[in-house]
């Protein structure tokens, strides 16, 4: 793949909102057949397209860049047959590679991850100003006024601004769905009617935000929609840290702490480990590792080299 295709692909997945990996070769100290500049694209399901290394560096990039998806924070491998033991740099990850053939690679992994994407309901001012603010703070927004459209797969939060038009069944899909943030505006009179024409359970019906929106004194539609996603960051940082939500309802008195929604886990195969029995190598366990059955079990490995002697003589390394 050349580096024209490479980008044009990176481009067409996050088009399609779909989380990858950005694989780049840094450094690269010799004997390393990757060179500084080499990239590749790591895809959720393990998937690599591009060229960062040889077969064990390859499989040292999959399981390494499937964490960084996991976390969605970029980091910095370092892949060396010589690890010291020394404790990594700050920001690197350094994985000792017995396989490689006495270079070094560094390789920079950069999660590349769909913006947040904030869904809102309604035909209202208030509305249209949460699409304009939220772009602005550089989330994806859409804008629906249809009740029985979907909920996006993956949306972080969901906005519902109708003022009392077909609000039930765009709150109950959202909770059900377990979008992290689901938020109703409302007035605090209303708003008790209107979780209640939802007909969720007491549980559920707790976590819908309503009145939505920290307590600024907002006024006008824009005031309202920069108080809808204050409270929208406050609760994605509360559920990065897994700590609960204080909320503030009437002006400065504070109200009961609210556990942080769902966390929708971003659509990446879980990064299982397997040891490869040849050269004891960890790696990760996906549709497109390499693997063999033996002995009513599957063994993975790292590269085609330790799959074949393994298969020569499995008893050799434990099978």
């Amino acid at each position: 793949m050349t580096p024209v295709d490479l980008f044009a692909r990176a481009d067409g997945l996050r088009a399609g909102r779909t989380p990858f990996v950005l694989a780049t070769v840094v450094r690269a100290e010799r004997p390393t057949s990757a060179k500084p500049g080499y990239r590749a694209i790591v895809l959720p399901d393990g998937t690599i397209e591009g060229f960062v290394g040889g077969a064990c560096a390859e499989s040292t990039v999959r399981l390494q860049s499937l964490a960084v998806l996991r976390t969605g924070r970029s980091t910095l491998l370092r892949v060396t047959p010589a690890a010291d033991g020394q404790p990594a740099a700050e920001g690197m990850v350094v994985v000792d590679n017995p396989c490689l053939s006495g270079g070094t690679l560094d390789i920079f992994l950069e999660a590349v991850v769909p913006t947040p994407l904030v869904h809102v309901f309604g035909d209202t001012p208030i509305a249209r100003a949460l699409v304009d603010v939220g772009s602005a703070a550089g989330y994806a927004v859409t804008l629906s006024t249809d009740p029985a459209a979907p909920i996006p797969p993956d949306a972080t939060a969901v906005v519902v601004a109708s003022h009392g038009h077909d609000e039930a069944p765009v709150v109950r899909a959202a909770v059900h769905a377990e979008v992290p943030y689901v938020a109703l505006v409302a007035s605090r009179t209303r708003a008790p009617a209107a979780l209640a024409e939802a007909e969720l359970p007491a549980d559920l019906a707790a976590r819908v935000r309503s009145p939505a929106g920290l307590d600024l004194g907002a006024r006008t539609p824009g005031d309202v929609a920069l108080s809808v996603l204050a409270e929208l960051v406050q609760v994605r940082a509360a559920a990065a840290r897994e700590t609960p939500v204080p909320t503030r309802r009437d002006g400065d008195a504070a109200g009961e702490a609210v556990a942080p929604g769902p966390r929708r886990q971003l659509p990446v195969v879980d990064p299982a480990t397997a040891v490869d029995p040849v050269c004891g190598m960890s790696v990760a366990v996906t549709p497109t590792g390499l693997q063999l059955e033996h002995a009513g079990r599957t063994w993975y490995f790292c590269a085609t080299g330790c799959r074949t002697a393994f298969a020569g003589d499995p008893a050799r390394y434990g099978g």
